[in-house]
């Protein structure tokens, strides 16, 4: 065999993985596009997760407790830039208290620490003075991260432990080898090569299920293999671009979640660079949908709308249309939420879902799937 791991999906878990797995292992890691992350991993708001939301038990809930603290530790280990800056989820007014102290139950079950709840105007204003809300809760464990920069530094590490990373190579057939697994890309040049390995990790993100489709796997599942269909959950942002109104906002601002849309609604959220985003949204689309990166203004009504709840001052001309990201949803539209699959069949390990908290898990992902092996 060529290696003893391959991994497919150079995105911000697939560079984890190879990390992880590198120092005791000899890692291929495979990825279709110029770069790393290209996809889910780089159209994000770089938000640090703190655990919050996620039913209790699921491996949302626990990785994402436990990636939260390796991300801070691995970026102040290894230069990467990374702000502790706290987040507030925020009752605009008293129709969303119940909605809060559910969120703030959910919380104390899945032990979140350094949260507080704060119904004084005075601190809410000392916070937030350009927010309208009426009660709050303070996550003081969020944060945001430079996600190529994070990226980069599990790239750096997992060839310094020897993995290599095949970038614009396009896997095209797997099947099963004596051994293990036989892959046959595509490279930049147009010419087919193959390369063989005894384990083969399926962290391809929107590609995922494709890639099981190679190996057999029936993607609605069976009595033996879960579902592994995926949809497509669309989300635009847009960009606070009047400066005295982007320099007002401090803390990330959430309102309360709205996850039967598949999302947490219309947020405030600041990039370790300090620009001020809105969103995402969310807008469902079927699993056949070719991403389509390019942002456009159809939405700005609609996000001034949701934004001016919270903002009062927020007018239409202070948006700007900013980046488009797509998460890989295992949830159907309209249910309730789904957990991250990560499922192990024999030498075959399949990623399936891994969208928001799936970057901050990403360390957590790894010495899961490191303890699966």
């Amino acid at each position: 065999m060529d290696a003893e791991i391959a991994i497919i999906g150079a995105g911000v878990v697939g560079l984890a993985l190879a990390q992880q797995l590198a120092g005791t292992r000899q890692v291929a890691v495979i990825d279709r596009n110029a770069g790393y992350g290209y996809e889910t991993s780089s159209h994000n708001s770089g938000v640090v997760h703190a655990g919050i939301y996620y039913p209790t038990g699921s491996l949302k809930h626990t990785l994402c407790l436990e990636g939260n603290a390796l991300t801070y530790e691995w970026c102040g280990a290894h230069s990467v830039r990374i702000n502790r800056l706290g987040k507030l989820i925020i009752a605009v007014d008293g129709t969303d208290l119940d909605a809060l102290d559910a969120v703030a139950g959910q919380a104390a079950s899945n032990e979140v620490g350094a949260i507080e709840r704060i119904a004084d105007p005075a601190r809410l204003r000392e916070l937030e003075p350009s927010v309208r809300s009426v009660a709050a809760l303070w996550s003081g464990s969020s944060g945001v991260v430079d996600q190529l920069g994070l990226m980069a530094s599990f790239a750096a590490a997992a060839t310094e432990r020897g993995a290599w990373i095949a970038l614009k190579h396009d896997v095209t057939a797997i099947e099963r080898a004596e051994g293990g697994f036989r892959l046959t890309m595509r490279g930049p040049d147009g010419e087919e090569t193959t390369v063989t390995a005894e384990t083969l990790i399926n962290s391809a993100g929107h590609g995922a299920p494709a890639i099981a489709h190679m190996l057999g796997y029936p993607l609605d599942g069976d009595d033996r293999t879960p579902r592994l269909r995926q949809a497509v959950n669309k989300g635009r942002y847009y960009d606070i671009v009047t400066p005295e109104k982007a320099r007002a906002i401090r803390h990330l601002v959430y309102p309360v979640p709205e996850h039967a849309k598949g999302g947490l609604g219309v947020h405030v959220t600041l990039d370790i660079d300090g620009l001020v985003h809105l969103g995402p949204d969310t807008e469902w689309l079927d699993d056949s949908t070719v991403l389509d990166y390019r942002a456009d203004g159809t939405r700005r009504a609609a996000f001034h709308a949701a934004a001016s709840r919270y903002l009062p001052s927020l007018l239409e001309d202070d948006l700007a249309p900013g980046q488009v990201g797509y998460r890989p949803k295992l949830q159907a539209p309209g249910g309730p939420q789904a957990d991250f699959l990560i499922w192990r069949d024999g030498p075959y390990v399949h990623l399936g879902g891994i969208e928001s908290p799936g970057m901050t898990a990403a360390l957590a992902i790894a010495r899961h799937v490191q303890q699966l092996l």
